[in-house]
């Protein structure tokens, strides 16, 4: 039997690596705002469900908690710079879509504006917040989702995630995404 040396450390959020999106929350643009969030993930698939987790200490929180609709921006290597600014600084100082050129445009479903640059925004509708400690997550109904055309594939209709170039978060740090490796099924799949 192998052995493996492992360290045993305390309880943390190791579950590596996780989108970097930016959420657009605001029913009107005097109160329009972005977060970085990265504690984020799907939750059900049918029906389409996700949640985001939330600082009660963070100026997005009172307007998310308010309106109960907010859009996930998914990142990009174009727009690593806007995500982490967006993370460090306040709504309450600054107004992030102006100072990062970021544009807001109307969602079709949800009261919350996209951020127009982003390669995908997931319209969320909140049906649930569950305090959990230092976040609340705010678990969601997918409602609609908005997807740039020229990250669409032609052929497949399929959204090309290497053509949008995503990033991801890991304990600190914004990564490229690589190239792929498999699919789905790709090990059981019939040879030819």
């Amino acid at each position: 039997m192998k052995t493996f040396n492992k360290q045993n450390w305390k309880p943390g959020t190791l579950i590596y690596p996780l989108p970097a999106a930016m959420i657009s929350v605001g029913a009107n643009p005097d109160e329009f705002n972005i977060i970085t969030v990265s504690w984020l993930g799907t939750i059900c698939s049918d029906p389409a469900m996700c949640y985001i987790s939330v600082r009660s200490s963070r100026y997005s929180y009172d307007i998310l908690k308010r309106n109960g609709e907010f859009v996930i921006n998914l990142t990009n290597e174009e727009l690593a710079k806007a995500t982490d600014w967006c993370g460090v600084k306040s709504g309450k100082d600054v107004n992030k879509f102006k100072e990062m050129g970021l544009t807001p445009q109307k969602a079709n479903v949800v009261n919350a504006p996209i951020i127009g640059e982003a390669p995908l925004s997931i319209e969320c509708r909140v049906k649930e917040v569950i305090h959990l400690g230092s976040h609340d997550m705010f678990i969601a109904d997918v409602v609609n989702i908005q997807a740039d055309e020229r990250f669409i594939d032609e052929k497949t209709g399929a959204f090309a995630m290497d053509k949008a170039k995503l990033i991801a978060y890991s304990h600190g740090h914004y990564y490229k995404i690589g190239e792929e490796i498999g699919k789905f099924g790709w090990t059981v799949q019939k040879r030819k």
